[in-house]
């Protein structure tokens, strides 16, 4: 079974130890010794209690498609050359990078700033475990 100190469940839940501690003392997330002593929370348990707070904004466009993979954020990069452009999108604490063409880029008005969202439809995934992982 996977578990995971306290300070490394607030890195990838993405705040403090301090809030991690707060969710314990709640009851939101339940804690307990390793054999070293030390605070570690179940991974299974980690991991649900991740999808549970995890906050996706709005998407805006209020278009339905099979796509599952949206990402809502804002543009923080438009590089555009005569056919081709790169751009970068900040979707929370993701940053997602897209090639398109630069007529594109022009018909949706991609500039620094703009609100967009990121669709992902892929048929490969690779998923990667730290080495040694639990």
């Amino acid at each position: 079974m996977p578990q995971f100190r306290l300070s490394e469940a607030a890195r990838l839940l993405g705040v403090s130890d301090d809030t991690v501690r707060r969710w314990v003392r709640a009851g939101q997330l339940t804690a307990f010794d390793d054999p070293a002593g030390r605070k570690v929370v179940d991974g299974a348990e980690l991991a649900a209690f991740a999808k549970a707070q995890a906050e996706q904004p709005d998407d805006p466009s209020g278009v339905g498609r099979s796509a599952r993979n949206r990402f809502v954020g804002l543009v923080t990069e438009v590089v555009t050359d005569k056919v081709m452009a790169q751009v970068e999108l900040q979707c929370g604490s993701h940053r997602v990078v897209s090639l398109m063409s630069a007529e594109a880029v022009r018909e949706l008005g991609l500039r620094p700033g703009v609100l967009a969202v990121a669709v992902v439809k892929a048929t490969t995934v690779v998923v990667e475990t730290p080495e040694g992982s639990r």
